[in-house]
């Protein structure tokens, strides 16, 4: 392993790739530490302090693995990556919706041009929601549940020239991060988006693991490291594994000259849908506690079912209801992402045949059938990773910030092993050995 990473850094045009990511990354963490103009920086410090360790704790735990703590701190980087995230993701779903999107996405690379376009302009127009939500709530005071706005006030001055001012910055910071993810992917190793999300969830994992150890000991510390590397083994193990479907190609005789005649696979990964079922369950379930939180007196029958039910995270009806959002989440993002029958048409059109499966429907009801069984222990991994915090929370009382999360864990380990292979494959066309042995 060690000698891999000295070959890394001895290829002249790898080792100048592998410096220009962490240059950007270095960039990127330096923006989420520079606070917005108009920001009380004291004011919200001590205001995060009060709402972390309050009852609303676990309200902002997503808020702070996706923004590794820019967002309450009203940076100039607060609102992260998740526009972009979000855009995509709107994206994939109107690309089944809209025939003219689908029509772009068949013309290869000058439509998936077009929809990267279409994701930009719709990722700024988040970006002005969102920047305009949170800079409205800060000027109310509701933004950290628990904090008195009279005695701390976050922002210095309540005006509009301020209000717009915060809002274009954190617009701008969006704009600028979507550029830094493209030239991580142009210029520099893996993809520039996954990496910038990777150093978010990445930037609050010490602190995180600490807190375990300065609040219940070394011996939950030591309990809690040993689960750990057992959960990212596990993970691993799983993002690994695939269904391989094999694919023989028959000959064809084009002018004078054989073609076809080969054998390859369809590779069906188990977790198939990645951790964007686990986003959308987590989204999903915020709702309820952000509708909860613009009532603050909290009076009424509705909110106080909310409060009780489906905001504690260690509350068997919210672990359920989690637990099904993302097995349901994840058949929908599979079923969208990856069409059986465009996959049938595209092996009839250019030869190839499943052994034993006829071409055309009956290799369609195969790949479904194939698809449905893998999905399922897809699902219910990815609910039993989510629900690990969950889990330790309710056990041995750790806070919602618990290092060794299922969405985070499934970022790192994601993001890591896929930059890895990339490397690797780097390595490889210069006659080095890998990282993967």
């Amino acid at each position: 392993m060690l000698s891999a990473f000295a070959n890394a850094f001895r290829t002249p045009d790898l080792r100048r790739k592998l410096l220009f990511v962490l240059l950007i990354i270095t960039i990127f963490r330096l923006g989420s530490q520079v606070p917005t103009p108009g920001v009380d920086v004291a004011n919200v410090q001590s205001c995060i302090d009060i709402a972390t360790d309050g009852e609303n704790a676990d309200l902002y735990s997503m808020v702070n693995l996706f923004s590794g703590g820019a967002l309450l701190q009203l940076t100039i980087f607060a609102l992260g990556i998740m526009p972009y995230i979000t855009a995509s993701i709107i994206l994939q779903l109107l690309v089944v919706v809209i025939p003219r999107l689908e029509a772009l996405k068949k013309e290869g690379q000058s439509g998936q041009t077009k929809i990267t376009q279409y994701t930009r302009y719709l990722t700024l127009g988040l970006a002005v929601l969102q920047a305009t939500g949170i800079v409205a709530l800060a000027r109310s005071g509701n933004l950290l549940q628990g904090c008195d706005p009279d005695t701390f006030p976050l922002l210095h001055d309540n005006g509009t020239a301020t209000f717009l001012v915060m809002v274009v910055t954190m617009t701008a910071g969006t704009a600028v991060i979507m550029w830094l993810g493209e030239l991580i992917t142009e210029h520099g190793i893996g993809n520039g988006m996954s990496l910038l999300i990777f150093t978010q969830v990445v930037s609050g994992f010490p602190s995180s693991l600490w807190s375990v150890q300065s609040s219940k000991g070394w011996w939950t510390f030591a309990i809690v490291l040993i689960i750990g590397f057992v959960v990212i083994a596990a993970v691993i193990f799983v993002e690994q594994a695939q269904r391989r479907i094999p694919v023989q190609y028959a000959r064809r005789m084009v002018g004078r000259k054989m073609f076809g005649g080969s054998s390859t696979y369809i590779p069906l990964k188990v977790n198939q849908a990645g951790v964007i079922p686990v986003i959308f369950a987590s989204s999903l379930l915020y709702l309820p506690a952000m509708l909860v939180s613009f009532n603050p007196s909290n009076d009424s029958a509705w909110a106080q079912f909310i409060n009780d039910y489906l905001v504690r995270g260690s509350h068997p009806l919210y672990m359920l209801s989690f637990f099904l959002l993302i097995v349901f989440f994840t058949y929908f993002y599979v079923s969208i992402t990856f069409n059986p029958q465009e996959v049938a048409d595209n092996m009839k059109k250019y030869g190839g045949f499943i052994p034993g499966i006829r071409a055309g429907k009956p290799t369609e009801d195969y790949l479904s059938y194939v698809l449905s069984r893998i999905t399922f222990p897809g699902a219910l991994y990815l609910g039993l990773i989510a629900l690990i915090p969950l889990i330790a929370f309710a056990v041995i009382g750790a806070n919602q910030n618990f290092p060794f999360g299922g969405t985070s864990i499934l970022i790192m380990v994601g993001v890591a092993l896929d930059t890895v292979k990339q490397i690797e494959s780097q390595l490889q066309q210069r006659n080095y050995e890998g990282f993967l042995r």
